[in-house]
């Protein structure tokens, strides 16, 4: 991604959806001619000079300080995962002042993160990259995600399932929130590992091959993406409605350990029971352990 083009798309796109009245700015006489705030509002929300404003938001970064980025966030009400997004931004653009960028993922887990995955008998759990990549998984996590291994890409992954896949519209009952989610997790995660090629690579195919994708990863949105609930319309055994618990790894670089569970005593906890029973009976784990081997190919 182009540092000066992301910083300057993702402050407009927030500067616009940010009303004179809700941000507290009397508001002026004539029409405004633009959506949401003007550069003057911001600056002086932030307490800068419009001059400053108007750089930072250009996209020009360079030595500009944490509390500058700080004041900038509070004027355009900025979330949590927008602040760190405009943080990381900042880090790429001062990349010899500050800690360099994270590595991208290793190849491989350690031996004991498959162990981990092994011992959550009770749970669908999988280990993922900031790639989407689907790298591991418990033997009901491999069959919660049996979708995914139908289709020739390797290695398994979430957003080319969601968007290059005519399944997923069937497995994701609420599939508009599911692509808003996936696209918003990459963007955030584009702008802390801005050197992944991999990662480049991937946004760059699902950028052509799927308008869908092109739309959501224009709206410049992020999320934190750590606890939560998700529906899946399982081919084998039905809805599953289920929590999600979501883990960085430390020890791990880039990885995230996910952790699917359902309500005591609700139908999903019967569901998942019998997506037990079904994965050990068509023996899914050894099936996607083997197509995980096998030479990565693209989806047609």
């Amino acid at each position: 991604m182009d540092n000066r083009s992301e910083v300057r798309e993702f402050l407009v796109s927030r500067r616009a959806r940010i009303s004179p009245e809700r941000a507290g700015v009397e508001p002026t006489g004539g029409r405004r001619r633009v959506p949401g705030l003007r550069r003057d509002e911001v600056a002086r929300l932030a307490g800068l000079s419009v001059d400053y404003y108007t750089r930072v938001e250009r996209g020009n970064l360079t030595g500009v300080s944490d509390s500058v980025l700080d004041a900038v966030s509070r004027a355009l009400a900025l979330d949590r995962a927008e602040r760190d997004h405009l943080h990381d931004l900042a880090r790429t653009a001062n990349i010899g002042a500050r800690p360099r960028a994270p590595k991208p993922p290793a190849p491989s887990l350690r031996p004991a993160t498959q162990h981990l995955l092994d011992s959550i008998t009770g749970a669908a759990a999988f280990v993922g990259n900031n790639r989407m990549d689907l790298v591991a998984a418990n033997d009901l996590g491999f069959a919660l995600y049996s979708e995914m291994y139908r289709g020739p890409a390797r290695p398994a992954n979430h957003s080319r399932f969601i968007f290059l896949d005519p399944r997923a519209h069937d497995f994701y009952p609420d599939w508009n929130r599911a692509a808003n989610v996936n696209v918003q997790i990459l963007r955030r995660d584009a702008g802390r590992s801005p050197f992944d090629k991999e990662l480049s690579n991937l946004i760059g195919e699902l950028s052509v091959r799927s308008e869908e994708f092109r739309t959501l990863w224009g709206a410049h949105d992020v999320r934190r993406h750590y606890s939560g609930a998700k529906q899946f319309q399982h081919p084998a055994v039905g809805l599953l409605e289920l929590t999600y618990h979501v883990m960085d790894l430390e020890d791990d670089p880039g990885h995230t350990l996910t952790v699917y569970t359902p309500a005591p005593g609700s139908p999903s906890e019967e569901g998942m029971r019998l997506l037990a029973s079904w994965a050990a009976t068509e023996r899914i784990a050894d099936t996607a352990r083997d197509l995980s081997t096998r030479p990565r190919v693209t989806t047609d």
